[in-house]
């Protein structure tokens, strides 16, 4: 600490230079100093101080006796000297020996009071610890003695002096209080009776102020003044009189009023003209000095940088002329001239209002330079990405101390930074509130829905955008989308400030801008042009932390569930966000958006956990389906990848391989996130899917619903969406092993699914209440002789013929007739599936992801003959139970045995069960003839079966008449069925015949043969008679 400190720290009486606070003992001095003695008459008058009036003790202060002196908090005067002997006889310093000790006693001085003798802090228990720690017993009795001694000796000085000085300062006080007495109280009566006053000295030392009890005291006539007469009271030495001055006052104001007005015009005339010549001249010749300042205004005004820049030169320029007269003045030591004076005078002012002028423009430049977002100029012809940089030139020209550049790109990196989290962070509320309210909201219905699932199938493009979804899950991918663009976003997005950003920044370091940029006045913005190792550094550092602030966004957005505080949009904004324009905001002109206004003390409410899988993830909207999903998210996931990509490139980036794993970490992320959701809506996709089914039939193939093609078309888009989303375009490298066994696991799933839900829906029956009778009418499906009940009556028995031509209604009940139809049209479809569109959604797949699924392929081909069989069983179930019940009935039934040797004639069971047959046939060969072949063979099957069991069932033995009756019922039905007999049929049919053979001797064996010829005629005018009904198995 220097001298100067010291002599300052002592002067002020404060225990540092840099004092935080006011001295509360400060204003206690001040107020007991201020304290003046007043009267009854309220003539005392309370002078005007300084500000700092209780720091700067004028050495005239009589309370002030001792430099440093300073009063305690309960006013106790305290002269403290800077220094001081040792009051015991020691050394001559104790300053010095705590110096020598270590003790901060010159920087604290209240340490150092306590070692004063002259401080009222002072501690003697301190003081002999400290300054006599080493002192023997013999030298503190000396010190005692030494103390004694100096303290009689300062008394009997003070008793000398007091004593030889005391009357002499009585007298001069009582003449000073009478004169000022007399002054006072000149013109007014003696009063009736005074006391003499006495001199005593307990009198004097018992009254304060000589003065005041002689106007005021006990020795006053009654304490009341009489009035002054009004001759003398001009006179008096009292307030009301200006104290003497009052009654020469009026006259010489009216004297001097008289003389102006008398001789002001003659004698200020030619004055007053030299002076207006004078002053002519002088502003004509100095014309350019008085136009700076209202030019310099202009160009402000006009934004008119070229011109403020030329005329603050101008103005420099004359600065520096005016500054050359005054040197050249005191080199020579020549007075100066009234020109050479007047040149300076308006030079000085002429240069103040600029600088103020200038320094008004440097603030608001400054300002506009940290509002990188305002409009630019018209007036300059720059477009915004220009405005900084005129800015900034601007700056440099005029000469500043504050390196432009740099407070620019500070400027720049902290607005991008905040308005990445405000923007992101207000647009991610945006989302949650249309969120909920989709989740709160009724589900749309399960057939309303799957018509967006039928989408994929329509031709017209724009027609298929519009019904993907349903117009309020489209609102919110169009947000969602809208928001990730104008975050990630190269033209128009946060991520194209960041780039740009970058680029100025490197353009900076590289020194490419700097080229145009001004030097400044005398060259002294040329330090700014040049940016600083640290700089750089810092640049750098301050781009990865955008990039990483705008991945952290992004990924936390795809990567977390949804939020719970949604209260941003109904709080105040904080007055640190930025004022960014409507085009940049995350979300588009949301804050004018009545969508997401509502009641702060009825926000939206938190959406419902039901166990969907949408719940999880806050991109998704609720209900939405796959389709609409693909759609969007592959925009997102490109603007994800692209926006990565080009952050990868960038030097700060490639250089930084911590940054370049985030990104991927981003992407692969993103990307398993957005796969995951996808995949749940596929499979939930899939669930409801069989609603699409309404059995009408496809246009090219009549035997397929458009059940087919509608899961064709969609598991197509479906996996090349998917596709498109783990191989994105603008990223390298394709999705992880964990990512594409999810998407093989789901695409599988989702095949499973719908398969179950068709075998369900193909084998429900439908309710009888809700389908109308159907009657269905075909020539084939008539005999003449078909009962109510399906058997053949009495008259057609005998004459064993039917009328081909004869044509009859056959009523069926509508609940079978549907559920047969059913049951062909989805075993039709599961042959579609099995031979064409299971196999090629396979090979689409595996081309698509580039893999291999030969184990699903298998289980998936499995559970599609499983279901086939299933279904074909389910369908020729009844009728084959039908076949086998009419034939065994009709033969273990008694009237089954010919009366006859010789039969010529069929039973009628075997017409029952053809016709059964022909009805079959009729119903597959209008609604799935592909069909026709499997079902009739295995039907014709069950009938040989039928009669296998039938005839084993006979308990006697068969009779040559028995005999042939049997051959021809069995041949007339294999001859009719000709067309689907089957090796398994044929081996059916041996076996009858053997049973046959089994149950009759060998004299009835050699008789058929020899009525075989017979029986052939017979089977033939049979099947003419009957070519008509059973033409349709010729066919």
């Amino acid at each position: 600490m220097t001298s100067d400190e010291h002599t300052l720290l002592n002067h002020y009486n404060i225990p540092t230079l840099y004092p935080t606070a006011w001295p509360a003992e400060k204003d206690e001095s001040d107020a007991s100093d201020d304290e003046q003695p007043t009267n009854t008459r309220g003539l005392a008058h309370s002078r005007s101080k300084p500000r700092y009036s209780a720091l700067a003790r004028s050495t005239s202060d009589r309370r002030s006796l001792v430099p440093g002196s300073e009063k305690t908090g309960d006013g106790i005067e305290n002269l403290v000297q800077k220094d001081e002997p040792d009051p015991l006889g020691g050394p001559d310093s104790v300053v010095r020996i705590l110096r020598q000790k270590g003790l901060p006693v010159e920087e604290d001085q209240r340490l150092r009071n306590r070692f004063l003798l002259s401080s009222t802090t002072f501690s003697p228990t301190l003081y002999l610890s400290q300054v006599h720690s080493d002192a023997s017993t013999q030298s503190l009795l000396r010190g005692l003695e030494s103390l004694s001694k100096s303290i009689e000796q300062k008394s009997a000085s003070l008793k000398v002096l007091v004593e030889s000085n005391f009357e002499r300062f009585v007298r001069a006080k009582t003449t000073i209080d009478n004169v000022y007495a007399e002054m006072r109280n000149q013109g007014t009566e003696s009063p009736v009776s005074e006391r003499p006053r006495t001199r005593s000295r307990i009198t004097s030392r018992g009254s304060a102020h000589f003065r005041n009890s002689s106007a005021q005291g006990p020795f006053s006539p009654k304490g009341v003044d009489k009035p002054l007469p009004s001759d003398k009271k001009k006179h008096a030495l009292v307030k009301e009189s200006e104290y003497g001055v009052q009654g020469i006052k009026a006259p010489l104001i009216e004297v001097a009023v008289k003389a102006e007005e008398i001789w002001g015009p003659a004698l200020g005339g030619r004055e007053r003209q030299e002076k207006l010549k004078s002053a002519m001249a002088s502003v004509e010749q100095s014309r350019g000095i008085f136009e700076l300042g209202p030019a310099l205004s202009g160009c402000i005004k006009r934004k008119d940088y070229d011109g403020l820049v030329e005329e603050y030169r101008k103005a420099r320029q004359y600065a520096e002329e005016a500054r050359a007269i005054a040197n050249q003045a005191s080199r020579t030591r020549a007075p100066l001239t009234d020109p050479q004076v007047y040149q300076i005078v308006i030079t000085a002012r002429m240069l103040s209002d600029v600088e103020t002028q200038i320094a008004a423009f440097k603030r608001d430049t400054w300002k506009k330079l940290t509002d990188v977002e305002a409009p630019p100029s018209s007036s300059i012809g720059q477009n915004a990405a220009d405005e900084p940089m005129a800015l900034i030139m601007v700056l440099l020209d005029l000469g500043v101390e504050d390196n432009p550049i740099w407070f620019w790109l500070l400027s720049r990196y902290d607005h991008i930074k905040t308005k990445i989290t405000a923007s992101f962070e207000r647009s991610r509320v945006e989302i949650e509130i249309l969120r909920r309210r989709l989740a709160n909201a009724d589900p749309p219905p399960s057939r309303a829905a799957v018509n967006y699932l039928k989408a994929p199938s329509d031709s017209a493009s724009q027609e298929k955008m519009q019904h993907l979804d349903t117009p309020a899950v489209l609102e919110l991918w169009d947000l969602i989308h809208g928001s990730v663009r104008n975050l990630l976003s190269t033209s128009g997005g946060i991520l194209g400030e960041v780039i740009e950003f970058w680029d100025k920044a490197q353009a900076f370091v590289d020194g490419k801008l700097q080229r145009t940029l001004p030097i400044g006045p005398d060259g002294e913005s040329r330090k700014h042009h040049r940016l600083s190792t640290d700089g750089v550094k810092d640049l750098q550092k301050g781009f990865v932390d955008l990039i990483e602030v705008l991945r952290d966004s992004v990924f936390a957005f795809f990567a977390e569930p949804p939020i719970e505080d949604v209260s941003m949009l109904y709080s105040p904004l904080p007055p640190t966000t930025p004022s960014t324009p409507k085009s940049a905001v995350f979300a588009p002109f949301a804050h004018q958006d009545s969508r997401f206004k509502f009641d702060a003390s009825n926000p939206p409410p938190p959406s419902p956990k039901r166990g969907e899988a949408w719940e999880d993830f806050a991109f998704w909207p609720p209900h939405a389906n796959a389709l609409s999903g693909i759609h969007y998210l592959e925009k997102v996931l490109n603007l994800v990848g692209g926006a990565a990509m080009e952050l990868a490139g960038l030097r700060p980036v490639s250089s930084a391989p911590k940054v370049q794993e985030g990104l991927k970490t981003l992407i692969n992320g993103t990307r398993e996130r957005c796969v995951s959701a996808l995949a749940a809506s596929w499979t939930t996709d899939a669930d409801k899917f069989h609603l699409v089914e309404t059995f009408a039939r496809s246009g090219p193939r009549r035997d397929l619903t458009k059940l087919p093609g509608y899961f064709l078309a969609y598991e197509t888009a479906v996996v090349s969406g998917l596709q498109r989303l783990a191989y994105i375009p603008e990223v390298t490298g394709k999705a992880g092993s964990r990512t594409l066994g999810s998407v093989t696991t789901d695409f599988t799933k989702t095949i499973y699914v719908l398969l179950s839900h068709i075998i369900k829906d193909a084998e429900k029956n439908p309710s009888p209440s809700n389908t109308p009778s159907l009657q269905l009418t075909d020539p084939l499906a008539s005999l003449s002789g078909l009962t109510s009940d399906g058997s053949l009556s009495t008259s057609s028995q005998a004459q064993s013929r039917v009328s081909p031509t004869s044509a009859s209604v056959v009523v069926l009940p509508s609940n079978r007739l549907l559920q047969s139809i059913r049951l062909l049209l989805t075993m039709s479809n599961i042959k579609h599936f099995q031979s064409d569109l299971i196999p090629h959604l396979i090979t689409h797949f595996e081309t698509s992801f580039s893999l291999k699924i030969p184990n699903e392929t298998k289980r998936i081909k499995d559970a599609l003959a499983q279901i086939e069989a299933q279904l074909f069983k389910a369908y020729t179930a009844s009728p084959a139970e039908k076949l086998s019940s009419l034939i065994y009935t009709g033969v273990t039934s008694p009237q089954w045995v010919p009366t006859t040797d010789r039969p010529t004639e069929l039973r009628p069971y075997v017409y029952e069960a053809l016709l059964l047959l022909v009805s079959i046939h009729t119903e597959i060969s209008t609604t799935t003839p592909p069909l026709l072949p499997p079902v009739i063979s295995y039907l014709f099957e069950q009938i040989v079966l039928a009669f296998l069991s039938a005839f084993r069932a006979r308990p006697e033995r068969y009779t040559l008449a028995a005999l042939m009756q049997a051959t021809l019922d069995v041949e007339f039905a294999a001859s009719i069925m000709s067309q689907y007999t089957t090796a398994k049929a044929s081996e059916l049919q041996s076996r009858v015949y053997q049973e046959l053979d089994q149950r009759t001797d060998n004299s009835a064996r050699m008789r058929l043969q020899n009525e075989l010829p017979e029986m052939r005629a017979i089977l033939k005018k049979l099947r003419e008679g009957t070519r008509g009904e059973f033409a349709c198995f010729k066919k």
